[in-house]
Formats: C-alpha cells, structure tokens, sequence
C-alpha cells in the first residue's frame, strides 16, 4: 500500500529531510501589510524580523486554507492509495479543521492533530514515514503516533516578548516587566496548548545553556533517539555549536537533528529562540 505523508509548514521539518523522506509541506500564511505570503516559500523569519527592526507592524499567520488542502489531496491521491497528514495542533490553528474538510472531500485522507507545534510535529511526522515504509496500514499508524503525541518533550527559550506582545499573546505590562528584569521564559507544549514554565534570568546564551541543562537533567525518563535542536536566527554559528555541543553532551543521542524555526514560530517569537523536542519515555 503507498501511504503519502505530509504536513503543515508548523512542523519546521529541514527542506532536506523533507526531501529525502518524500514528506510534502503545507505551507501556512503570514499576513503583513494586507497581502498573505506562503511560509517559507514567499516569506522568510529574516524578512518578518527585517520588516519589524524597520518599524514595521508585525504581521499574523493563517492556516492553511480549504482549497489548497484539496489541490495537493488530489494529486497526491492520483498516486497514492492513502494520506496522513499532520497538522499543528488544533487549539493553534484552523488547519485541522481545514484539512478535515479538504480530506472528507477527496477520502482515504488520515488527519492528525499533532497536539504540538514546530519540531514536535516533526517526531510524529518521521515515525510516520518509518511505519510506511515498513508495510504499516494507515490505521496502524494513525493510532501509534496518536498514542506518542503525549510525549513529546517539547519546549523553547525566547529572548524577547515584544513578539508576543505585538501578536496579543502577552500582555504589555507582563512583556515590560521581563523586560526590565531581563527575564527569558521558556515556553512548553502542554495538552495541545504553549504555556510558560520556568523563567530565567540573564543573556539569551547564559539562559539556552540552564535551559539545556534543565530540560536534559532526567536522563532515564528520556528516549534517546532521537532529538531535535531548533532555533531562530539572531545567535552566532559559535554559540550554536557551543549548545548543540551541550545537547550531545547531556545525553547519548541516536540521531540529533538540527532545524530552524519557520515563520509560524519565528513571527510569534521573535529572533533568537531555541528549543529542542523529543520523546519521554
């Protein structure tokens, strides 16, 4: 049976990985200045930052629509005999919905609600293509990544709230005060939905290498096999060998991934953001 796997851009899958692993990406859409521009396809993290430092408005992101959900379905279903597709979580974002209604349309369209976002996404959409091309029905395989989105470990530092301010995510008083106490949360996927765990203090560097620590320290509750070093732009390539060098470090790792945060992330975030996911056993 040939099962096509594919996802929303949320995922921040690197292109290569994508490629290799014959993984189509939906992407979602940031809206600045009144026109929509696809992720990472007519848009980039840097011209979302480069329009703000300009004195910009911040724009906002839209789901993947209905239409576009049902053009690539088709195609895809010429050739394949099913689809499971993952979505970044539906409290987020109207893709679920979308391509709920897209794949009734079309059928044999499997739709997951990752319950995640960014690399979080991409642990479930991998183990998908394994079960693939090991002969898995699409049955299978929709309930085995349902049964592991509840673990995924996924979590990240952030610099600045002005991101999340600009956005209404973060209030302007909360976003000031860390900012006077030069406060860094770190922000956690829990029960489909980000919320803010422990708050740091200090440089963004000083902050990503507690946080490492922090998020690594429980070592037997971690499946190490995989894990994935995400980041927006902003650090210098020698801090990040530094952290990335930490993450193997702290645990023996089958496989480290590293990523860079799309637009969906990077416009809510803002530069210099950094987390990892990966499975608790």
């Amino acid at each position: 049976m040939k099962i096509k796997i594919t996802a929303d851009s949320t995922c921040d899958l690197p292109a290569s990985l994508a490629e290799q692993e014959n993984i189509h990406i939906f992407p979602l859409y940031v809206v600045m200045d009144g026109a929509a521009r696809r992720d990472g396809v007519e848009i980039t993290p840097q011209d979302i930052f480069d329009h703000v430092s300009a004195g910009g408005k911040l724009g906002n992101t839209a789901a993947v629509n209905v239409g576009d959900y049902l053009e690539k379905f088709r195609e895809f279903r010429a050739e394949y005999d099913a689809i499971i597709h993952f979505t970044i979580s539906q409290s987020m974002s109207a893709c679920y919905q979308n391509a709920n209604i897209a794949g009734a349309e079309v059928g044999n369209v499997y739709v997951v609600d990752s319950r995640n976002l960014c690399v979080g996404i991409s642990l479930l959409v991998l183990d998908a293509c394994r079960m693939a091309a090991e002969g898995a029905s699409p049955e299978e395989i929709v309930a085995a990544v349902e049964a592991r989105r509840d673990k995924v470990d996924m979590s990240f530092v952030i610099d600045t709230l002005d991101y999340l301010k600009a956005g209404g995510r973060c209030s302007p008083l909360v976003a000031l005060g860390a900012n006077l106490l030069n406060l860094k949360p770190c922000v956690e996927l829990r029960d489909g939905a980000m919320d803010v765990g422990k708050k740091y203090r200090g440089s963004i560097e000083k902050v990503v290498l507690k946080y490492l620590a922090d998020r690594l320290a429980d070592a037997a509750s971690i499946d190490t096999g995989r894990v994935f070093f995400v980041k927006s732009d902003g650090f210098s390539e020698e801090f990040l060998e530094e952290a990335r060098a930490e993450v193997a470090r702290l645990c023996p790792w089958g496989e480290l991934i590293d990523a860079t945060a799309g637009c969906t992330i990077s416009n809510h975030c803002g530069p210099k953001t950094l987390g990892i996911a990966f499975y608790r056993k």
